[in-house]
């Protein structure tokens, strides 16, 4: 043990995080500015250090061992005390430089990333990183400190966090242009009971609220087909594959070019909001601070603004 500790290095724990984030040696190299082969010689050295595997082929596919896994929970966790520190010493400056990193369930790609475009063209020399997940994963990396903020759609119950909430998020019931009642007035979902239900994956959000909306009004989908996301959804259901229950927020093309219907279905829209969260025993830097407040106040008007076209039935407010 003594020994592990002399010999590991953080360069080689960012090296490995990035890699087990992604599965891959390639797009770890790209990020970090590195060759394949760079990294794939740190990781050797560090499978030789702890004397384990790592990681291991499966076909043409790269996963994490029992001993990457659990390295890579104690690696993002380093990582985020010593990004931590990094920022408490930053504090003692204004907050207009440092780093942010923010995760996003994969819904809030359609609007967060503008708000970052508008944050950062006020501040260049802040570095704003966001990656994407489902909720269940964005839970697990703000566990870890591996994010320091993360946009999601329902704040987390069991995890000890600020959940505050940033704007109006309607969830639609969606079908192709072309179903029998795209144009139908209000009627019950019990209509749509011999129609496919396009889903998205186990630990989404969006699937929580679909099947929470099953139950409450006693209904059983002819049949449910999961999809791995919203695009491929939306997808299939211009496609005449089916419908599904999404976020407004992922339609505004689609709605712009009539592609896809809106049914008026009777207790829908479904109110959510979006919600900015973390945790409650992380200190925030100013600049993530600053960051944060940014998106509290831009985020509702901003997407007031861009779905204020959306069918009367739906209800669109900052």
């Amino acid at each position: 043990m003594l020994n592990f500790v002399r010999t590991l290095t953080l360069r080689q724990l960012q090296i490995f995080a990035t890699a087990s984030r992604h599965n891959s040696f390639v797009r770890a190299a790209e990020e970090l500015h590195l060759t394949q082969p760079a990294v794939s010689m740190q990781i050797k050295q560090l499978e030789e250090t702890v004397a384990l595997p790592l990681f291991e082929r499966l076909g043409r596919r790269l996963t994490l061992t029992e001993a990457g896994e659990t390295l890579s929970h104690h690696a993002n966790r380093i990582l985020g005390e010593v990004k931590d520190a990094e920022d408490a010493l930053q504090s003692l400056s204004l907050a207009n430089s440092g780093a942010i990193s923010i995760g996003l369930v994969s819904t809030a790609r359609y609007f967060v990333p503008m708000l970052i475009a508008r944050y950062s063209a006020q501040f260049p020399k802040v570095d704003v990183r966001f990656s994407i997940a489902n909720r269940d994963a964005l839970l697990r990396l703000l566990q870890d400190n591996a994010i320091d903020l993360a946009v999601m759609g329902r704040p987390p119950r069991d995890l000890d966090a600020v959940a505050e909430p940033l704007a109006y998020n309607p969830q639609v019931i969606v079908a192709s242009s072309q179903h029998p009642l795209a144009s139908a007035p209000r009627f019950d979902l019990q209509e749509l009971r011999h129609d496919t239900f396009l889903m998205r994956e186990m630990g989404s959000g969006t699937r929580t609220v679909a099947e929470q909306m099953f139950k409450n009004h006693l209904f059983t989908p002819a049949k449910l087909v999961t999809l791995d996301s919203n695009e491929t959804i939306k997808q299939a259901v211009m496609a005449g594959m089916g419908i599904s229950l999404l976020s407004l927020h992922t339609l505004r093309l689609e709605l712009r070019t009539h592609e896809i219907a809106l049914l008026d279905v009777s207790g829908t829209p479904i109110d959510r909001a979006w919600q900015i969260v973390h945790l409650n025993a992380k200190q925030l830097s100013p600049t993530c601070q600053a960051f944060r407040r940014f998106v509290i106040e831009q985020a509702g008007p901003y997407l007031a603004d861009e779905y204020a076209g959306a069918p009367r039935h739906v209800t669109v407010r900052g």
